[in-house]
């Protein structure tokens, strides 16, 4: 038995291994508590939660390699993880070309003989199972697969909702204290019975049919859609890992020290701020991806080829993306500099190093923690704008610029191909939409200066 893990991989699960300590390790601070009461006493913010958790497991699911046997079509054609395990056999079998969503016959007639009569035919799928015979059948399928995943869902949410509130009466209880329902609670609870819905609905339909239809070559769009989910989460958070660095350093210190340290800095940020930023991407990645092609050695196959470029694309934005932080950290500790607590440190001899690390840097990471999660939506959407004009991620790698890019010409032809768009869009605007509601939570619950 193999695995084959990718750099990307191992990146990914370790930012989210790192964070989750440090969300434990900061939990342990009275005034970090505090934050994360507010933060979760949103009900809208303990939905935006949940939807970006799910978006978050399925990343993961996607993110380990699953195990193969050595010298197998899954170890020398493609790079097979435990989410390809699950969404099987979707992931391979493909049509010839283009079928719309829930079909049983090809968007796309052919040409066959009948009696020697030419005759226009729209053929018979390959994945959908032989007993649905008509569209009626399809929709006595989905009508029995929605009734099913409702009362699954509502069963596991009502479970989930006896074992927690329980709990908390129990706990509640021995402290003497009464408990009462809460709106995030409830809210908790809606979310929760919608996402599985939508999960079990989902996959239950994609066992028999194409769920969104397929493409041009034939391949499944729903699959694409949500293997797209890990390429937009590694870009929104290895940049951001790869920028923080930069922007915690350079702001602090033009901050702390100002005169000409401050001046170099000033520079360096307004200088990369002045090139328009598309034109600075595009040549840094056109820049390694003509690196990489010439020196092949680096790259074993088409799956490292493809990981690399996603890296390189997450390096290059946090290059280009850390300028904007750096100023807030900048303005922030000129401010704090100020503060008696600082002055009475470097009257006392305190080394400047000290004072920076015990001093000044918790006493921004409120705004690092704000842009962090603002600038995470700007990210993915940034991924699918650089795909589209073509110095995105390689065209192996699944995600919703490729796919956005490649419906430019399915929108122009007759008839139209309407679902792989809506498909990118409807993924993508879940993520987004949950990250901003969330970001604003955030912003709300950690910034000193919010009211509330």
């Amino acid at each position: 038995m193999n695995r084959d893990w990718l750099w990307s991989d191992g990146c990914f699960l370790g930012v989210l291994l790192v964070s989750a300590v440090c969300m434990i390790w900061s939990a342990r601070k009275p005034h970090h508590r505090m934050a994360f009461k507010r933060l979760f006493e949103k009900p809208v913010a303990v939905s935006a939660a949940i939807f970006l958790s799910f978006f978050l497991m399925i990343a993961v699911f996607d993110s380990i390699p699953a195990y193969h046997a050595k010298g197998s079509v899954s170890q020398s054609m493609q790079h097979t993880t435990l989410l390809d395990k699950a969404l099987a056999p979707i992931g391979v079998m493909g049509e010839i070309t283009y079928s719309s969503p829930l079909a049983l016959t090809s968007y796309v007639s052919k040409t066959v003989w009948v009696h020697g009569v030419a005759e226009q035919v729209y053929p018979r799928l390959r994945y959908p199972a032989e007993h649905f015979k008509t569209q009626a059948d399809i929709h006595v399928f989905c009508m029995h697969v929605i009734e099913k995943a409702l009362l699954d869902s509502f069963l596991l949410v009502f479970a989930f909702s006896v074992v927690v509130w329980g709990g908390r009466r129990i706990l509640t209880q021995e402290k003497g204290q009464s408990v009462v329902p809460s709106m995030p609670f409830f809210s908790a609870l809606v979310t929760l019975f919608v996402c599985i819905s939508m999960v079990l609905i989902f996959y239950d339909v994609s066992r028999e049919l194409h769920v969104f239809g397929t493409g041009k070559i034939g391949q499944d769009i729903f699959y694409h859609a949500i293997k797209s989910v890990r390429t937009g989460l590694v870009i929104g958070l290895l940049t951001t890992v790869f920028m923080m660095p930069l922007a915690l350093s350079f702001g602090v210190m033009s901050g702390y020290f100002g005169g000409w340290v401050d001046d170099v800095v000033q520079y360096v940020y307004t200088t990369l701020s002045s090139i328009p930023g598309v034109l600075l991407i595009t040549a840094s990645v056109l820049s390694i991806q003509t690196y990489l092609a010439n020196h092949p050695h680096l790259i074993s196959n088409l799956a490292d080829d493809a990981d690399a470029r996603l890296l390189a694309l997450c390096f290059i934005l946090g290059l280009t993306s850390w300028t904007t932080l750096c100023r807030l950290i900048r303005a922030e500790v000129l401010k704090l500099r100020e503060i008696d607590y600082v002055l009475a440190g470097t009257a006392l001899g305190t080394s400047r190093f000290k004072i920076m690390t015990k001093h000044l840097l918790p006493n921004v990471m409120h705004i690092v923690l704000v842009t962090m999660v603002l600038d995470f939506s700007f990210l993915v959407l940034a991924e699918a704008v650089l795909a589209y004009i073509g110095v995105g991620v390689s065209p192996m790698t699944i995600s919703w610029g490729n796919m956005i890019n490649a419906a430019r010409l399915e929108l122009s032809r007759e008839p139209v191909v309407w679902w792989p768009i809506l498909a990118a869009f409807s993924f993508m605007f879940m993520l987004v939409l949950s990250s901003n509601v969330f970001a604003d939570a955030v912003r709300d619950a950690f910034d000193p200066r919010q009211d509330g």
